[in-house]
C-alpha cells in the first residue's frame, strides 16, 4: 500500500549517543514538526511518570497478505470465497523469528517486560517511567495540554531506535501522536410523537409509497431496495461497533419493533461485547442517540440475524479511541461476526499516517477472514466529518482505506445524493486497482472542477450508497427523526448480512470484503445521478452517472444482488 504523510516525516538522520551496548547507534525514527493545532506546551513531564506504550513490530509479509485478501474477494479469481482462516492471516502478520528476538533483545536489555495484545504477536504493550523512555529512545516526554477541553497528554515531538531495529519497528505509540478529538457527527434528534408520523409500518411490495419521502422506517427500505422481511440465520451474524459513551436500550429497541416490525417478536434483543471497560448501561438517561439508531436498524431490518452491540469504553491508548482495540479483538476470535458497521469517524488530516496504516492493515486482516467492514462516509460533505470552513476538501478516516467500504447517503422515494454525505479522496492512502477505471471515468467526466482541492491520485469514496436522513428511531422513550450517513451504514450491513445468510444457507461463502464485488457488478446498484455535496466554499462533487464521491455507484437492489451471488 502506497501512503504520504501530512504531518509527520521519517527521517532517516543517525544520532550517536552514550548508551547500553545494545543501543550504540539510535536512529530518527519519527518526528513531529510542530505541537499540534489546539495544543499548548506546558513544560517537561515528571520523570517518574510511568507511561503506558505500545510497540508496533514489522510483520513478515503484508503484501502476500494484501494479495491473498484480493484473490478471495475479487469474483473472476479462482480462489475467490476462499476466505483465509485466524491461523493463516496471523502467518502473514505474525514477525519473523529474527525480528522478534532482537526486538525482544533490546526489551530485556532494558529490563522491559512486555504484553502481547495482538492475535499474531506485531502489538507489544509495556510501561516504563518518562525518565527511562527520555534515556533509552533520544526523547523529551513533555505534558500537552488542549486549549478547548482541557485534555492533558505527555507526548514527544521526536523519538528514536537503534539503528539494528530500524527494519523491525514499525513505531511505538504514544509518543509524536496526540489525542485525535475529533468525535463522530452530532447526531439531532427531532421528537416526533407517534401518532403524527405518517410513514407505512408495512412495506409496498416494488414501491415506496410517498410518505417514505418525509419519514424512513423499515417498511420504507424494504419497499425502496426490495429488502425481505427475515430470513433463517443460517450462521450468518451482524457486529455494530459503539464509542464515546454511546448505549443502546433494550427499551427502545422494543417499543421500536412493537410500532415498525410488528413481524418480529417485541422481545427481540441484542448481544453486548465490553472492550476497554465498554459498558451498555440501561435506562431513559442512559440512551444514545447514535447507539439506539444503529441497533434498531439492524436488529429491525435484519429480522432474525443476531446482531451483537459492541461496546468500546474509554480504557484505550490506541491512538485513535478504541478503533485498533475492537479489531485486535475481534481478530483474536474464532468466528468474528461477517459484517461489521461503524457510524463514527475522523477527519483524516487528524490522523498519523503509522497510525491510520496500522489500522487500515487490521481491517485488511479482517476482511481477508471474510467480513465486510462498513463505514458512514460521514456528515460534512467535502469539508470532512462534519460541516466545517476549509480551503481545500477533507477526507475522511476511516472511509479513505482501500479494506473497507465506505457507506454515503440518499434521501427521497426518487433517490438524489443527501448534500452532507462526504466523498472524496484520501491523501494518505493511494487508489485501489479495483477503482481505477470507475474513479478515471468520473474525473474525466469532471474535467479541471475543484482543481488543486484534492488529491486525484487518492482513494475514492464512498464506495455505495443508502438512505440517510428523516429515519424513525425511539431514544429515551420518545420516537423522532435523525439524519447522517450513520443512517445508510447499519442497515446497509443488514442487507449484506441478510444476503450472507441466504448465501449460506445455499453452502455458499459469506460476502467478505465487499468493494472489489462492487467495482464488479455496477449494475446491480441503483445509480444516483443528481445532487452534489458542497462545503468549503465550493459545490463540493457533483454526482454523475456511474461512480461518484458522492453516492458511490449508488444504493444497493436486493433481488440483483442475489442474482449477481448466484441467488
Amino acid at each position: 500500500m502506497v501512503t504520504t504523510s501530512l504531518f509527520i516525516s521519517l527521517v532517516s538522520v543517525f544520532a550517536l549517543v552514550q548508551t547500553s551496548p545494545a543501543d550504540l547507534e539510535l536512529l530518527l525514527h519519527e518526528r513531529r514538526e510542530a505541537i499540534p493545532s489546539g495544543f499548548v506546551q506546558n513544560g517537561p513531564a515528571s520523570p517518574s511518570t510511568l507511561l503506558s506504550l505500545r510497540m508496533a513490530i514489522v510483520s513478515n509479509n503484508l503484501p502476500g497478505l494484501e494479495k491473498a485478501l484480493y484473490a478471495v474477494s475479487t469474483p473472476d479469481s479462482a480462489q475467490y470465497g476462499q476466505h483465509l482462516s485466524k491461523e493463516e492471516v496471523e502467518a502473514f502478520v505474525a514477525p519473523t523469528p529474527e525480528t522478534a528476538s532482537a526486538v525482544q533483545d533490546f526489551l530485556d536489555a532494558h529490563k522491559i517486560k512486555a504484553t502481547t495484545i495482538s492475535p499474531a504477536g506485531d502489538w507489544l504493550s509495556f510501561s516504563i517511567s518518562v525518565s527511562q523512555a527520555n534515556d533509552i529512545f533520544d526523547a523529551d516526554f513533555t505534558v500537552f495540554t488542549h486549549k478547548e477541553t482541557g485534555t492533558q497528554a505527555i507526548r514527544t515531538l521526536t523519538y528514536s531506535i537503534p539503528s539494528s531495529l530500524k527494519e523491525k519497528i514499525d513505531f511505538i505509540h504514544p509518543t509524536i501522536a496526540f489525542p485525535v478529538l475529533e468525535g463522530p457527527p452530532p447526531k439531532v434528534f427531532v421528537p416526533k410523537p407517534i401518532s403524527n408520523l405518517t410513514a407505512s409500518v408495512t412495506p409496498t411490495p416494488g414501491a415506496a409509497p410517498a410518505s417514505c419521502n418525509t419519514e424512513i422506517t423499515p417498511a420504507c427500505l424494504q419497499a425502496l431496495y426490495g429488502i425481505p422481511t427475515s430470513v433463517s440465520a443460517a450462521g450468518s451474524k451482524i457486529g455494530v461497533s459503539g464509542f464515546i459513551d454511546q448505549f443502546a436500550q433494550t427499551a427502545d429497541l422494543k417499543s421500536f419493533l412493537t410500532n415498525f416490525r410488528t413481524d418480529i417478536p417485541s422481545t427481540t434483543t441484542f448481544g453486548t461485547q465490553f472492550i476497554d471497560g465498554g459498558s451498555n448501561p440501561q435506562g431513559v438517561n442512559e440512551a444514545g442517540i447514535e447507539a439506539n439508531l444503529d441497533i434498531q436498524y439492524t436488529v429491525g431490518v435484519a429480522g432474525g440475524i443476531p446482531v451483537t452491540f459492541i461496546s468500546v469504553g474509554p480504557n484505550n491508548v490506541d491512538g485513535i479511541d478504541g478503533f485498533l482495540d475492537i479489531i485486535n479483538s475481534l481478530l483474536n476470535e474464532a468466528s468474528p461476526p461477517q459484517v461489521l458497521s461503524t457510524s463514527y469517524g475522523f477527519n483524516e488530516p487528524g490522523i498519523p499516517s503509522s497510525i491510520a496504516n496500522s489500522l487500515c492493515n487490521a481491517y485488511m486482516q479482517l476482511g481477508a477472514r471474510g467480513t465486510s467492514i462498513l463505514f458512514s462516509s460521514g456528515d460534512g460533505g467535502v469539508s470532512g466529518s462534519q460541516s466545517q470552513t476549509c480551503t481545500t476538501f477533507i477526507p475522511t478516516f476511516p472511509s479513505g482505506c482501500p479494506f473497507v467500504t465506505s457507506i454515503g447517503a440518499t434521501t427521497g422515494v426518487t433517490e438524489t445524493s443527501a448534500s452532507f454525505s462526504s466523498g472524496g479522496f484520501s491523501a494518505l492512502f493511494a487508489r485501489p486497482s479495483y477503482q481505477n477505471t470507475a474513479v478515471s471515468n468520473y474525473l474525466t467526466a469532471l474535467g479541471t472542477t475543484n482543481s488543486g482541492k484534492f488529491v486525484k491520485t487518492g482513494r475514492g469514496f464512498p464506495d455505495i450508497s443508502a438512505q440517510g436522513k428523516k429515519f424513525v428511531i425511539f431514544n429515551g422513550g420518545q420516537s423522532g427523526l435523525v439524519d447522517g450517513t450513520s443512517c445508510s451504514s447499519p442497515f446497509t450491513a443488514s442487507i449484506i448480512a441478510l444476503l450472507n445468510a441466504e448465501l449460506l444457507a445455499a453452502g455458499k461463502p459469506v460476502v467478505g470484503f465487499f468493494n472489489p464485488f462492487i467495482y464488479a457488478n455496477p449494475g446491480v446498484f441503483n445509480d444516483v445521478t443528481t445532487g452534489s455535496n458542497p462545503g468549503c466554499g465550493t459545490s463540493g462533487f457533483p454526482a454523475k452517472t456511474g461512480w461518484d464521491p458522492v453516492t458511490g455507484f449508488g444504493t444497493p437492489n436486493f433481488p440483483k444482488l442475489k442474482a449477481a451471488f448466484g441467488l
